[in-house]
């Protein structure tokens, strides 16, 4: 439990976490992990950890931040199975059993998140709700699976983060674990964040810079070793652009054939282009870049082209627009135009394909 300037809310989160350990007979140890708070958390905690044998207090005296202070909390912790939970009611402590069990039954990490089925934030401000979506939606490209790969909210395995070059900054720690931890399964919690109920809230620019620099930091661990989900992850993502790029010369040699020699009108050109470079991304992309599984019966596989069909159809539009926007109102030459509409697209493809045709192929 990191914590700076808690007073307010420190012995009740104490209180709350100990009943919910107690009452579903789990043998648990809070770890207090203080930033060397100016108010009265440490007094506070001290006073407690006189009156419960299972309360500790950490107090750092230097380098500062919430992810440092969690990534001190696993080295001093003497259990198998860490949970991390701030100390402002902002996560739910009666949840803790569910994380609980998720690891005991086999997950790796155990992740509480705002954005799946369920789950939901209360009593946010509408600048900070597109800070949230934001911060979220760059680390799922990262870590497409994971719904919320920011929260603060989590479980995990002593061996996830044993031994892993974690490099904290700023207060999103799971993307560390994610990037760098040793860990093959997860499970995601849905849950309902709630606003600090008393106390100061941390979120500033310098935590978005921060964030930031995390990202970069886990790419270029990635690349540097090879290993882990993200590099996975951009393994496919070039893969689907080479597979792109094939398509792209389909395409350009089909539109220039069809609207230069068989003198069709380029938007009709364009868009049997499209189709038939449609059907070369799906086959390269199902044999090399998510390497489907062979012993797919074929209505199988019909229905997975159906999809990939059904997404690029959505490409086509952007693609179409995009060339009819740049080269009839704007003026730009054909194929230049449809080159950009290409790209365009090329977003909306594979994220739309990652998470839908291809979600259970590997």
């Amino acid at each position: 439990m990191p914590t700076f300037n808690e007073e307010e809310n420190i012995a009740a989160i104490i209180d709350a976490v100990n009943t919910v350990l107690t009452k579903n007979s789990i043998h648990g140890e809070i770890l207090v992990v203080d930033d060397d708070s100016k108010d009265r958390t440490i007094p506070i905690v001290r006073e407690i950890t006189g009156k419960n044998s299972n309360v500790r207090l950490i107090v750092r005296r230097e380098d500062h931040g919430l992810s440092q202070s969690v990534v001190e909390g696993f080295r001093a912790a003497r259990s198998d199975i860490l949970q991390v939970i701030d100390a402002d009611f902002s996560h739910p402590p009666e949840l803790i059993p569910k994380f609980y069990e998720a690891i005991r039954e086999g997950a790796d990490i155990a992740i509480g998140s705002r954005y799946m089925k369920g789950g939901d934030i209360e009593q946010w401000p509408l600048k900070r709700r597109i800070i949230s979506l934001g911060a979220t939606a760059f680390g799922r490209i990262l870590f497409p699976e994971v719904t919320d790969p920011v929260s603060g909210f989590f479980a995990v395995r002593r061996e996830v983060v044993s031994g892993a070059p974690l490099a904290p900054r700023g207060y999103k720690i799971l993307m560390e674990i994610l990037g760098k931890g040793r860990w093959r399964s997860f499970t995601e919690i849905p849950f309902v964040f709630k606003d600090r109920e008393e106390g100061e809230s941390k979120l500033r620019l310098g935590t978005m810079i921060d964030y930031l620099g995390q990202c970069a930091s886990i790419i270029h661990f990635a690349m540097a070793h090879r290993t882990g989900p993200v590099w996975a992850e951009w393994t496919k993502v070039l893969r689907f652009g080479f597979v792109g790029l094939s398509g792209i010369l389909v395409n350009m040699g089909l539109l220039y054939a069809l609207t230069e020699i068989a003198g069709l009108y380029y938007l009709v050109s364009a868009a049997i282009a499209i189709e038939l470079s449609i059907v070369n991304n799906f086959i390269w992309n199902d044999v090399w870049t998510f390497r489907s599984a062979k012993n797919l019966k074929f209505k199988q596989k019909i229905s997975r082209f159906g999809s990939f069909q059904a997404v690029s159809m959505g490409g086509l539009a952007i693609n179409m627009v995009i060339l009819y926007l740049l080269a009839d109102i704007v003026g730009v030459y054909y194929l230049i135009a449809n080159l950009v509409g290409i790209f365009i697209a090329f977003a909306w493809n594979y994220t739309m394909n990652r998470h839908n045709t291809w979600a259970r192929a590997y």
